[in-house]
């Protein structure tokens, strides 16, 4: 299906929504592969005094912003809804209240302008954002989804057409983060500071367990890690000793990025892939990217992975991931709903 687009002599736009979670967001997205426009609105410091996202508040906030951030793509990309083509939406998984407010504005959009309603999977457009900066990458390849709610290791054999090879049992990356974060003293959102602070540490410092799951060597399990960097913390308390977070923070951080190269770059040899991908919010960690990037020449693999930008919850993945199942014939009625706990 690489040549799908060359099947239509016109270029496709999709508009494309996603509010699974904290950021509000909406991309026009032409062919699938170019970003004619990608604006989002974000939660962060509405959140940061909680400590992680409210769902309650995320969904109201979504529903304030929702209608500006739409028209503001479709005026940044300098195109009507006569224009589109189709809208594509996040419909899981993700918090429920959240997905309710993108799903509800993409139907009434898709009624008012008579346009195609496609709605694609959060995980698809992660995966998909790869397509956007990277135009010569075509399934299949390996990817690795890393972010707050998911670790996925997934072989992408077509366009939207995946098979997960590993999974987290307990905590995803991105949640684990958060949580050592916040034992740590460093707050919201985790993964960023801890990036940050972990370039001034030493990552020998501390010795942290890299689990291995029995029942399947491609699953990770990020739980036991998290729970022996607080045991650290609570015993340097109790023995009077200080902690010095950065080493903390570099020593947890190589802890997660050992196991997730070494699963990963495992994945490729096994199924013959010389084209390995990162998705997802972990995925902008400047130490995961730099030892992928180190692994994969060594090995002679290619490696793609998306700029930051495009690694955290965008529209515009969505509009990518939407192009290609908008070509393959899929089609939602009115009564697409939000599926929070969607399986890919």
């Amino acid at each position: 299906m690489g040549d799908v687009d060359k099947e239509h002599d016109k270029d496709v736009l999709i508009l494309a929504v996603e509010t699974s979670c904290d950021e509000t967001a909406a991309s026009v997205v032409k062919n699938g592969r170019e970003v004619l426009s990608n604006v989002i609105y974000t939660q962060i410091a509405l959140h940061t005094e909680y400590g992680g996202v409210v769902p309650e508040i995320a969904s109201r906030k979504h529903i304030e912003k929702i209608n500006q951030v739409i028209e503001e793509a479709l005026a940044a990309a300098g195109v009507t809804l006569g224009d589109i083509n189709a809208v594509a939406v996040t419909y899981g998984p993700g918090l429920v209240g959240a997905l309710l407010v993108g799903v509800s504005a993409a139907k009434a959009i898709s009624f008012a302008a008579g346009i195609p309603l496609v709605g694609v999977h959060h995980i698809n457009g992660h995966i998909s954002a790869n397509y956007i900066e990277h135009r010569e990458l075509e399934p299949p390849f390996v990817c690795l989804v890393a972010s707050g709610g998911h670790s996925h290791l997934v072989l992408a054999r077509d366009y939207g057409v995946y098979e997960i090879i590993g999974r987290t049992r307990d905590d995803a990356a991105g949640e684990a983060f958060d949580k050592v974060a916040r034992a740590i003293g460093l707050g919201y959102p985790g993964g960023p500071k801890i990036d940050k602070l972990a370039r001034e540490g030493n990552p020998e410092a501390v010795s942290f367990p890299r689990a291995k799951v029995a029942e399947n060597e491609y699953d990770f399990s990020f739980s036991g890690l998290k729970s022996a960097v607080l045991n650290y913390l609570n015993s340097c308390r109790m023995k009077g000793e200080s902690v010095c977070q950065a080493d903390v923070a570099a020593s947890f951080q190589k802890a997660v990025v050992d196991v997730l190269v070494e699963h990963s770059m495992r994945a490729v040899r096994e199924f013959g892939c010389r084209k390995f991908a990162i998705a997802g919010g972990v995925a902008s960690n400047s130490g995961l990217r730099s030892a992928f990037e180190k692994e994969c020449e060594r090995q002679g693999v290619g490696f793609y992975r998306p700029s930051p930008a495009l690694c955290t919850d965008n529209a515009a993945m969505i509009g990518a991931a939407g192009y290609y199942e908008y070509q393959k014939g899929v089609r939602h009625g009115y009564d697409l709903n939000a599926v929070p706990n969607l399986r890919l």
